[in-house]
Order: structure tokens, then C-alpha cells, then sequence
């Protein structure tokens, strides 16, 4: 089976930082969890945040940077968590392995999730050009990350992946 990990406030769950959710209402999603492909995930949870839990922006150029040392996670309040953002980087990761996942579909925006964009690290609502720390570990890793609005590109991902398993004698 092809797993598709999924961010989960897309899925409905409210764990954002604020305690909402960012449902997604689409078909490939809907598909996908009727396939059972979706592996729900949310980093930030994951690794012992509370929700709610006060916004936090990276500092820097992106998750990449975040990864390499260069840059850091702060929250509003300014307390670094950068520490809490790299572990719960390293816990996606391991789902990846376990699943042996190469599709991810993340929260845009998001200093975790943010495969396109991300916000500024001022708190200022202004986001720029980035990726969150989750998606900076999981691309390192062969894992294709598209944001919620790329889920069309994602599905013609997996269904590359698909059709490369049953030429290869495989099923899944």
C-alpha cells in the first residue's frame, strides 16, 4: 500500500496552534482515506505541544536553515522551540520510514508544514517564500511534499508511483 501523510487539522482535526482545524473538503482526500492510504499526522502534537499553544514563527530563511543551525523557532511570546520543532521533524520522519511513505501533503504557512510558503518570523501576518521544518526534513529524505492546494499534483504523483509498482511485479 502507498500511504499519503496528511497534516491533520487538513483532515478536520482541530490542533492548530489556536485549536482550530484547516479542513480540506476534496475528493482526492476523500478517495484516498476510502483507499485507507492517509496517514494522519501532526508534528507539532506529536511532539508535546499543547493546543491550543501561542503562533510560532521560524526566524531565518526556512526549515532548512532550521535543520543546518542557522536559523530558530520562536513563539509569540518569544521562547525558542526550535528543539521541540526538530523533534517533531525526526517523528515525521520515523512515520515515513515505518510506512515507507513518499507522498506528504502539509498545512501551507505552517513553520512545521509550510511546503511553499511560511510566514515571515515577525509575527507580522507576511508570509514569504519557505518551508517549514517537517517539510525541509522529509524532502531531505525523498519525500515529495505539496501543500494543500498542490493536492491534483499529489495524485498524479502517487498514481506515477502506482503505475511504477505494478511494472515492477508489485502491488499496492
Amino acid at each position: 500500500m502507498e500511504y499519503v501523510l496528511v497534516s491533520a487539522c487538513l483532515l478536520g482535526h482541530p490542533v492548530r496552534y489556536n485549536a482550530t482545524a484547516r479542513r480540506v473538503a476534496s475528493p482526492v482526500l476523500a478517495g484516498w482515506r476510502a483507499e485507507g492510504r492517509i496517514i494522519s499526522f501532526c508534528p507539532e502534537q506529536a511532539a508535546g505541544g499543547s493546543v491550543p499553544r501561542p503562533p510560532a514563527e521560524i526566524v531565518g530563511e526556512s526549515g532548512a536553515a532550521v535543520l543546518d543551525g542557522h536559523a530558530e523557532v520562536v513563539d509569540k511570546t518569544g521562547k525558542k522551540i526550535t528543539d521541540a520543532f526538530i523533534r517533531a521533524a525526526d517523528m515525521a520522519l520515523a512515520y515515513v520510514k515505518r510506512y515507507r511513505i513518499r507522498i506528504a501533503v502539509l498545512a501551507d504557512g505552517s513553520p512545521s508544514c509550510g511546503s511553499t510558503f511560511i510566514y515571515n518570523g515577525c509575527f507580522s501576518g507576511v508570509t514569504k517564500a519557505g518551508e517549514g521544518v517537517v517539510a525541509a526534513r522529509l524532502r531531505r529524505n525523498g519525500v515529495a511534499v505539496f501543500g494543500e492546494d498542490r493536492l491534483a499534483t499529489a495524485k498524479a504523483r502517487l498514481s506515477e508511483l502506482l503505475a511504477a509498482k505494478i511494472i515492477a511485479g508489485t502491488s499496492g
